[in-house]
This record gives structure tokens, sequence and C-alpha cells, in this order.
């Protein structure tokens, strides 16, 4: 019988839907002009009819997808879906690259003083290529060319992973999911009505706590700095990503070498493709994700600590 860690990725599906129809909103309010973004987050906030719930509804939303990705990969690892269905594997990989990619320029966009200071750090990583972040930002530094390339790419990418989901979806039903049993064919349920009932019980109390958290912690996954505006001349103390980018920061922060942190980042992501062939790697891939789970976790309560 499987249990509720098969209900992530239907909650991961409502959560990247309510992102993408509360971005949808914002970008009928926010702009990308560096001289008026960080200004247009606050007249949203302020001025428009419900406008602080569109607003946290979609910062803190980023926060719970993440949450459930998290959950529904290390559902994955545990019970070997990398090997039994390998393309549904694949293609949630994918959707969790676009989900890394559209977080990070989403973040860019309130123009906050960690935003600025958070993606000068990460295009100074490909300083070894100055033409590629030249590509990158429009120009030599972030600027406003970069923010509404960001705004675009962010805007564009969440329709591209739609047609990822729908390929992760039909890889799923084609072969049916794993279950503890290793994808036994024996003693099945039906998905409707067992499944589908306890999908939405789960999306009952995921609706309970984006309320809870969007009317009571507003902005409290976010840094206190990225409530102020944007400045070049003045360093924040602790330059520090969103919780769910502190693994690969603290990649970057234990490497002295910049060029040598950056690779090994990378490939700490890609090594995820390389676990599809054999079964063999099932126990090296549990300690390899529990080191980063646990590093995360460190990660987080020093920084909370010493901050």
């Amino acid at each position: 019988i499987i249990n509720y860690f098969w209900n992530l990725g239907f909650l991961l599906g409502i959560t990247i839907l309510l992102q993408i129809i509360s971005g949808i909103f914002l970008g009928l309010h926010v702009t990308s002009d560096i001289n008026s973004a960080y200004f247009s987050i606050f007249f949203l906030i302020r001025e428009i009819y419900y406008g602080w719930c569109l607003r946290y509804l979609h910062s803190n939303g980023a926060s719970f997808v993440f949450l459930f990705i998290f959950l529904h990969l290390g559902r994955a690892i545990s019970y070997a879906s990398y090997f039994y269905n390998p393309n549904t594997w694949f293609s949630g990989i994918i959707i969790y690259f676009f989900l890394m990619g559209t977080a990070f320029m989403g973040y860019v966009l309130p123009n906050g003083q960690m935003s600025l200071w958070g993606v000068t750090v990460i295009t100074n990583l490909l300083s070894p290529i100055p033409s590629l972040i030249e590509w990158l930002c429009g120009g030599h530094y972030v600027y406003n060319p970069t923010l509404k390339r960001f705004f675009v790419f962010h805007f564009l990418f969440p329709f591209l992973l739609c047609g990822f989901l729908l390929y992760h979806i039909f890889n799923l039903h084609f072969l049916s999911s794993n279950n503890p049993n290793r994808n036994s064919t024996n003693n099945k349920i039906a998905f409707f009505p067992f499944i589908i009932s306890k999908d939405f019980y789960g999306k009952i109390l995921i609706l309970y706590l984006y309320l809870l958290q969007i009317t009571s912690g507003f902005s409290s996954f976010s840094h206190p700095d990225n409530a102020l505006e944007a400045c070049g001349l003045l360093t924040p103390l602790h330059i520090v990503p969103e919780w769910y980018f502190l693994c690969q920061y603290a990649m970057l922060k234990a490497v002295p070498n910049k060029n040598a942190g950056f690779i090994i980042l990378f490939t700490s992501i890609f090594i995820l493709f390389y676990f599809m062939r054999s079964l063999s790697f099932s126990f090296y891939f549990i300690i390899f994700t529990s080191s980063r789970f646990n590093g995360f976790y460190l990660c987080f309560w020093f920084l909370n600590l010493f901050s």
C-alpha cells in the first residue's frame, strides 16, 4: 500500500499551478525597470486591492514549491524510481532545473538589497568568460537590461516547464507509479477514488498552510535585507540566498577557489542524470543525497546562528 509520500507529486503540481496563476496577475502590476521595480512591488502591496495577498502568495509559494520538490525527489531516490522509470526521472530532473532557474531570476526582480548582491555574486562566477557575463546581464554588471531579461525568462520558463510536466505525467501513468514493493504488479489499487481522495485531503492541508503563512508569516522566509531598496554602494554584511539554495551556497563557500566551487556546484546538480542506468548506484546515491540535505540543514543552522 502506498503512503502519503506518493501524494507529493500532486501537491507539487498544485503549488506550481498557483505560482503560474499568481505570477500572471503579478506581471500586470510590477515593472522590470531598475528605477521603479522596487517601488512597483510596494505600490502593489499598499495600494492594489488584496495586492499584499497576491505578492506574498507568490513569494512564499516558491518556498512551498521547493519544499515539496525536495520531499518528492527524496522519495524517488529512496525507492529507486530512477531505475524503474528512467524517463519519468529524466523529465523530473529537467523540471527541477527549470524551477531553480525560474526561482533565481524571480528572486532578482524585486530589486531588493539581497537580490542585487545575490545575482552579482552568481554572475561573477562567470568572470573567467567575460563575454558570457555581458551576454547574460546586457553589460558588465547588473543593471537595467539584466532585470528586463530576467523578467522575460522568469515569465517564459514556467510555460516551458508545463510541457515537461505533461511529459512527466505521461511517462508516470504509462508505466504506472513505483511503490514500496519495488514496482510489483500485484495487488494494485485504483487511482480513483482511492488515490484521488488522498490527493484531495493533501490539497486542503496545503491550502491551509498557504493561508496561515500568507496571513501570519508574510515574508518570514525571506531575508530582512531584501525589504530594502538595492544599493550598489552598500554591501550587506552577509550575502545569503533563499533557504532552498543554501546547499549550493554552502558548496561555493566551502571551496576557496571560485572556479573550482563553480564546477563542484554544477557537478552536484548534473550528477542526478547519472543514476538512471543501474540499481547498483542506489546505495551511493542515497549517501550522496543524504549528505547534501545534512549539509543544507547544518548551513542553515550556522547562518541563523551567526547572522
